[in-house]
């Protein structure tokens, strides 16, 4: 299947989701004025099938509502809603379609880049996908040289642009969490494993910030006191699943969160530190004051 070709069914799907009924002609008054289109609308027999593509791609099911005026609605919306990773590869498709439709502005684009992790992804997740073990080059930022690990994969982890892979090291038998960008080399072997059944990534991320695993921290109410321009942000994208705001007023916001205060943790604190206070519990925040004493330390006798 062509590139181009899914990039279509993309579009179909989004258009959808944002319209949440609409008819054909709706469909292709919006479709013509895409790049997508070539000046050409969609023929009823090329509609139903993207119908059933994107069922069978993305496992959504479209409908036509013949009393409101055949309008079409994606059935299933809770899989787009419910489902992190499907709506996480339907919008970065959608955000792909939207770059390829407006090349003429890519010198008015800017992006980040990202680290070369990627390029490991495709090999960890074919041995995930056949339970192979991985033989893995890697050198952290805490050593100066490269040490070999034999990882049997049992997840990975987008985080603030780079990827994590979490697997058990074989010959040390106890899982470690690997960023890709440091694995210099990476192939996989004929040595089988078994995924196991008491093993979930969402419960070994339970109440984590980031990638940071910690386990001699209990999970606990954290309360952040975030001035009112701030609280537009931690709204707007919240630091955490468990995020509430608890109290609300013209000048600052209180929200909680049930989260273990893990190092990756306390750095987006001190990133946001002008405008996010820690108010609860007491030991952290003598922590990010002990921190914050250090940095004015460290500028207090610099060049002015």
């Amino acid at each position: 299947m062509s590139k181009n070709q899914i990039n279509k069914y993309v579009w179909l799907v989004e258009t959808l989701y944002k319209a949440k009924r609409i008819t054909l002609k709706e469909i292709n008054r919006k479709w013509l004025e895409t790049d997508l289109s070539e000046g050409l609308e969609i023929p009823r027999r090329t509609f139903d099938n993207w119908k059933k593509a994107v069922e069978e791609m993305f496992g959504l099911v479209i409908m036509c509502d013949k009393r409101d005026g055949d309008r079409y609605y994606i059935e299933n919306r809770e899989v787009l809603e419910d489902d992190g990773l499907q709506r996480w590869l339907l919008n970065t498709m959608s955000v792909n379609n939207t770059l390829l439709e407006n090349k003429s502005l890519s010198g008015r684009i800017l992006l980040e880049s990202i680290p070369s992790g990627q390029d490991f992804l495709a090999t960890v997740m074919e041995a995930m996908k056949k339970s192979k073990v991985i033989e893995i080059s890697h050198r952290s930022y805490w050593r100066e040289h490269e040490r070999t690990f034999r990882v049997a994969p049992y997840c990975v982890k987008l985080f603030k642009q780079r990827w994590y892979m979490v697997g058990n090291s074989v010959n040390e038998n106890r899982i470690r969490i690997f960023s890709l960008d440091r694995v210099l080399d990476i192939h996989q072997t004929e040595e089988p494993f078994k995924y196991p059944d008491d093993f979930s990534p969402e419960v070994y991320f339970d109440g984590y910030f980031g990638v940071i695993h910690d386990e001699t921290l209990d999970k606990e109410t954290v309360v952040l006191k975030a001035t009112r321009e701030q609280a537009n942000y931690l709204r707007s994208l919240p630091l955490h699943s468990t995020q509430e705001e608890i109290e609300r007023n013209d000048e600052y916001s209180l929200f909680t969160l049930q989260i273990r205060p893990t190092f990756d943790f306390q750095q987006q604190i001190l990133w946001n530190v002008d405008g996010l206070e820690v108010m609860e519990p007491l030991w952290l925040r003598k922590q990010i004051a002990g921190m914050v004493k250090s940095m004015w330390n460290l500028y207090k006798g610099g060049k002015k």
